[in-house]
C-alpha cells in the first residue's frame, strides 16, 4: 500500500489506516536504526507540531504576507518607472535591480507559497491558491499538478518523482547512464537562466504523453494554456514596458533590462530549488522502499530527502523560505514565515531520533550540487 496523491489541505494516510500487519520496508541506511514504533511516534510528534502552528495562525501572519506583497509591488512599479530612463546607465542598473528583486519575491515568497495553499485560511480571494497566477511562464494550475500533487507526495522516489533531473539531467546513480549524460554540466548551465522555460516544458508532461499516459487532447490544452500565459508575460515585460520607455528613447534598454531581470530571477530560483533537493546528504528512494509507507515513514522521507540553506533573515525571505526545504517538505501548507520557528523544533526531533538534518551556507550547497551534476555526467 502506498500513499496516493492528495490535496495539501487533506491529511496523508495515518498509521491507523495503514496495513495492520505490514512487512517493514527496507529503509535507507540513515533511518534503518528506527523501529516501526519509533517511526510512528515521530509521526505523531510532527503531526502535533503542525497542528500547533495551524492553531496559532492569525493576524501576524496575514500582516506578513500582505506586507511582502506591498513591498514586491512597490519594487516592481519603481523598477519599471526607472526603466523609462534606462538609456542612462544608473537608471538601467536601478530599474533592473528593483525589477529583479520584485520578480524573485513574487516567484519565491509569494507565488510559490500562495499556490501551495499556505494562505488559503485567510479566505482572501486575492491571496488564494485557486485564484493566484504568478509571474512565471508556466501556468499556475499546471505547476500545482506536477509540484503539489506529484513531487510533494513522491519526493525523491525514483520512477515517481520526475523532479529528479526534470527529465533532462542525470541526478542519481540509479538513473541509467547514456552518452547523452556527458552533457549534464552544459544542460544545467543552460537551464539556470531559462529555468522558467525548463519548468514550463516539464509541466507539459511530455514523457507521459510519449508513454501513452497523457492524451493528445490534454497535451494540446496544456500547450494552449502555456501559449496564453507567455503572451501575457511577454506583453508586459517585452512589449508594454519597452514601448512606454521608447517615448524617452529608452525602449531598447528597457527591453534588455526586462530580459536581464527574468534571467536573474531564473538563476536564483534554479539555485535555491537545486540546493534544496540535490546537494550531498539529500537521499533518493526506490519504489520498494515506500511500500507500506505510513505517515511517519513519509515524514522521515521528507527529512532525509531534503536539504536546507543556512543564512540571514533576508536570505530566507528571498528564497521564499525554501532555505527551510526540510520544513517545507514536511509541512508544505504552513505559512512560510513560520518555518524558522518550526525548524528549531524539527532539528530537536531529528537529534532525538538520530536522523540527519542536512544544512549549509548557500555557496557550499551550490558547489555540492554542481559537484553532483558533474560527477553524474560520467558512467
Amino acid at each position: 500500500m502506498t500513499i496516493a496523491p492528495q490535496r495539501l489541505d487533506q491529511p496523508l494516510e495515518t498509521e491507523s489506516e495503514a496495513p495492520a500487519h505490514r512487512e517493514p520496508a527496507p529503509r535507507p541506511r540513515t533511518s534503518a536504526h528506527l523501529s516501526s514504533e519509533q517511526i510512528d511516534e515521530l509521526g505523531r510528534e510532527l503531526d502535533a507540531l503542525r497542528a500547533e502552528i495551524i492553531d496559532a495562525r492569525g493576524s501576524r501572519d496575514a500582516a506578513y504576507i500582505r506586507r511582502v506583497i506591498a513591498v514586491q509591488r512597490s519594487l516592481e512599479l519603481a523598477g519599471r518607472a526607472a526603466l523609462l530612463l534606462a538609456r542612462h546607465r544608473p537608471a538601467w542598473i536601478a530599474g533592473t535591480a528593483m525589477l529583479s528583486v520584485a520578480k524573485i519575491l513574487e516567484n519565491m515568497e509569494i507565488g510559490h507559497n500562495v499556490l501551495h495553499g499556505q494562505w488559503d485560511w485567510m479566505r482572501d480571494p486575492d491571496i488564494h491558491s485557486r485564484t493566484w497566477e504568478w509571474d512565471f511562464v508556466t501556468p499556475a494550475r499546471a505547476w500545482q499538478h506536477t509540484h503539489n500533487d506529484l513531487h510533494h507526495v513522491w519526493t525523491n522516489v525514483l520512477g515517481k518523482d520526475q523532479d529528479i533531473g526534470y527529465n533532462l539531467l542525470r541526478m542519481d546513480e540509479d538513473q541509467s547512464w547514456t552518452p547523452r549524460s556527458l552533457g549534464n554540466p552544459l544542460y544545467n548551465a543552460v537551464l539556470a537562466p531559462f529555468f522558467e522555460w525548463g519548468i514550463a516544458i516539464y509541466d507539459l508532461e511530455l514523457e507521459d504523453y510519449r508513454r501513452g499516459l497523457k492524451s493528445r487532447e490534454d497535451l494540446v490544452l496544456g500547450l494552449k494554456a502555456l501559449g496564453r500565459k507567455f503572451v501575457r508575460q511577454a506583453a508586459r515585460d517585452y512589449a508594454a514596458t519597452p514601448a512606454v520607455a521608447a517615448l524617452t528613447g529608452s525602449g531598447r534598454q528597457a527591453l534588455t533590462a526586462a530580459l536581464t531581470a527574468n534571467a536573474v530571477r531564473n538563476v536564483w530560483a534554479h539555485a535555491v530549488i537545486f540546493c534544496g533537493h540535490f546537494p550531498a546528504g539529500a537521499e533518493t528512494f526506490t519504489e520498494e522502499q515506500i511500500e507500506g509507507e505510513t505517515r511517519g515513514d513519509w515524514y522521515v522521507r521528507q527529512v532525509i530527502g531534503s536539504a536546507n540553506i543556512s543564512g540571514s533573515r533576508l536570505l530566507h525571505i528571498m528564497t521564499g523560505h525554501l532555505s527551510f526545504q526540510i520544513e517545507h517538505h514536511l509541512f508544505p501548507d504552513l505559512p512560510s514565515n513560520r518555518y524558522p520557528e518550526v525548524a528549531v523544533r524539527v532539528q530537536e526531533i531529528c537529534r532525538r531520533y538520530g536522523l540527519p538534518y542536512t544544512t549549509g551556507p548557500l555557496l557550499k550547497q551550490v558547489a555540492s550540487v554542481w559537484k553532483r551534476v558533474c560527477r553524474l555526467a560520467l558512467p
